[in-house]
């Protein structure tokens, strides 16, 4: 590939050539100077390219839109997208050498540098409360860890690995199936914004692209390319997170999967995974220790502030840094009404020991 970095205007025009593709536009890019000079070159040079017949030579010939590149650049400004291609040094390092790479990525919010240890966290869009609390507990520890969160903004495992990231301060970015001007699910307005405002939100498709179905396959591509892992949590048999998980294995890249119930349809598509050589996931440690995090997450066991109570200090050796408590249990251990037990775990939590999770869950922070 050239080091030399085009013009926009030149990627824009050549994307909107049919059936031209990110590895064909790579190519033309790196033996001729410009858009223009591809456009205006022959026929049979076009043709002594690799992966170019006679059919593309004539498309190309025909041009692509220049109407089409002034509109995005139009949207662009309005929406105030931002955009980086494959030969900028901000471009995601790992995404550069799948396959088929996007050679253009539009996005809102900040490039990091260098690029965080990026792992991707995927799922059902209607997670079991298991499914949400898995999701909470593991992402927290990954966060804590210096891992960034990447994910699709979709309902469900997305979201709540997203939302999980931001509460914890950690980075977290969302790569969409449509275009940046278009939020998919609604919804998520607010997270979007949050999001870029934690990260960055990124899409490869044109500003006016809607939410088609077959954009999210494509999609899925970009989340495993950007990351070293992917972890899977609650997955039906066709479930999308499957077909990152597919890209991923393809990418060589580590797969992690959490196991569930065997009477869930959800667990299906992670026992699946587990099977064929996913890694079972029982902590976190299992992904850490997979991951080229700069050091190792060390033992945690720091004593209790001063200032707590008999009570405060009773019940936070009840809690666990690696398995949540419900409430019940707790209610039982200490023989106190639920009532006193939550507003004691406020209290803690205020003081920045204690996390709850979904479904009246709690762990130590």
């Amino acid at each position: 590939m050239s080091e030399k970095c085009p013009a926009l205007e030149d990627v824009l025009l050549l994307l909107t050539i049919p059936n031209i593709g990110p590895g064909r536009i790579r190519k033309l890019l790196a033996i001729f100077p410009t858009a223009k000079d591809i456009l205006q070159a022959p026929i049979q040079t076009l043709m002594r390219i690799e992966g170019i017949d006679q059919r593309l030579a004539l498309q190309i010939k025909q041009g692509g839109d220049p109407r089409a590149v002034q509109q995005q650049l139009k949207l662009m400004h309005t929406h105030n997208v931002k955009w980086m291609t494959i030969w900028d040094e901000g471009y995601p390092p790992l995404l550069k050498h799948i396959p088929d790479p996007p050679v253009i990525l539009f996005y809102k919010g900040a490039i990091p540098n260098p690029w965080p240890v990026c792992l991707a966290v995927v799922g059902t869009r209607l997670p079991s409360n298991y499914g949400k609390i898995i999701t909470e507990k593991l992402v927290l520890e990954l966060v804590k860890n210096g891992v960034a969160i990447v994910s699709g903004l979709a309902r469900g495992i997305d979201t709540i690995a997203h939302r999980t990231a931001i509460r914890q301060g950690g980075l977290t970015f969302a790569v969409l199936g449509n275009g940046l001007d278009a939020i998919y699910p609604p919804e998520n307005r607010t997270l979007f914004r949050d999001i870029a405002q934690h990260g960055a939100v990124f899409s490869e498709f044109f500003l006016g692209t809607g939410p088609d179905a077959g954009n999210f396959p494509r999609r899925n591509r970009i989340i495993s390319g950007m990351c070293q892992g992917i972890l899977v949590i609650e997955a039906g048999e066709k479930s999308g997170a499957l077909i990152t998980a597919n890209y991923a294995i393809d990418h060589n890249r580590e797969v992690f999967a959490v196991p569930g119930e065997v009477t869930n349809p959800k667990s299906l598509g992670c026992h699946r995974l587990i099977q064929k050589g996913a890694k079972l996931v029982h902590s976190v440690e299992d992904i850490l220790e997979e991951l080229p995090l700069q050091k190792a997450p060390g033992v945690r066991n720091p004593a209790p502030p001063p200032n707590l109570s008999d009570s405060e200090l009773s019940l936070l050796e009840q809690l666990s840094y690696n398995e949540p408590r419900h409430i019940d249990q707790l209610v039982l251990k200490l023989e106190e009404s639920p009532a006193v037990l939550l507003s004691r775990l406020l209290q803690l939590e205020l003081k920045g020991l204690v996390k709850q999770l979904s479904g009246k869950m709690f762990i130590r922070t």
